[in-house]
């Protein structure tokens, strides 16, 4: 075990020892994983996970000039 842990909760822990929570973690590999799969490295297509909008308007129905 790790010297001087003994008592200390979850985060004073992960402070201690410099590492990410795990929604952080889990956070952080889901947007790798995104990452990935837009740049064909990933065994999982973008269109298979997610609805991909034909809106060739631009985001939130503003139109560009």
């Amino acid at each position: 075990m790790i010297n001087n842990m003994e008592g200390k909760s979850y985060v004073e822990r992960l402070q201690c020892l410099k590492f990410w929570t795990l929604k952080e973690r889990r956070n952080r590999q889901d947007l790798t994983e995104v990452f990935r799969m837009c740049n064909g490295l990933s065994r999982l297509k973008l269109n298979e996970v997610f609805a991909l909008d034909d809106n060739i308007r631009g985001t939130r129905g503003h139109i560009g000039n």
